[in-house]
């Protein structure tokens, strides 16, 4: 059950990266114009953030949906996300009236319109998805299963403790083309 917790986290995350990043690409001067708004960067380095900032959003929507280097992906994530965070307190706690510009967008709106709270809340839940899968990347139908084991994640196929496969040995051990760990054969005194 927790892997198909897993799976849904890790696809609503990629979900999360792969339209926040499209948003931005194909609206490259709002992005820019949402980058700046923040008024923490110099104006030199905000176009630059703006155009790199969602390819890499897109990139780390791409690993997560087909579940290579999950772990990895899930800490940047993570990271990325703190600094979203920091970014829109800083900007609440300043006073300046901005869209967070998260999801296209962005940029100066009239006094009273901007939803800073409810951004921080929602960031906050992606922030609980990446953690989710820092501390589990294990998900259902990823790369990372096939590249871990060379093998298919099918239940009783010797991959997992207690899926009903003992490797051949009718002992419960799964210790086929392993040695026996230091000491094992030794008495003890």
């Amino acid at each position: 059950m927790l892997d198909v917790v897993g799976t849904l986290v890790r696809l609503g995350l990629a979900a999360i990266w792969l339209v926040s990043g499209a948003v931005k690409v194909v609206d490259p001067i709002g992005t820019t114009v949402a980058v700046d708004a923040y008024d923490v960067l110099p104006g030199t380095v905000a176009p630059v953030v703006a155009a790199v900032l969602p390819i890499f959003e897109l990139a780390l929507g791409a690993l997560l949906l087909v579940g290579a280097g999950t772990r990895a992906a899930a800490v940047v994530s993570a990271l990325l996300l703190l600094v979203f965070l920091a970014g829109l307190g800083q900007a609440w706690a300043r006073g300046p009236s901005i869209d967070c510009g998260c999801f296209g967008g962005g940029g100066a709106v009239a006094p009273g319109e901007e939803a800073y709270g409810t951004e921080l809340v929602r960031d906050l839940g992606f922030l609980a998805l990446a953690g989710w899968l820092t501390v589990r990347p294990r998900t259902r139908f990823a790369l990372d299963r096939r590249w871990d084991r060379g093998d298919g994640d099918e239940p009783g196929d010797g991959d997992e403790p207690g899926d009903g496969d003992d490797g051949g040995h009718g002992d419960g051990s799964m210790t086929e083309g392993r040695s026996a760990p230091a000491g094992a054969g030794r008495n003890p005194r």
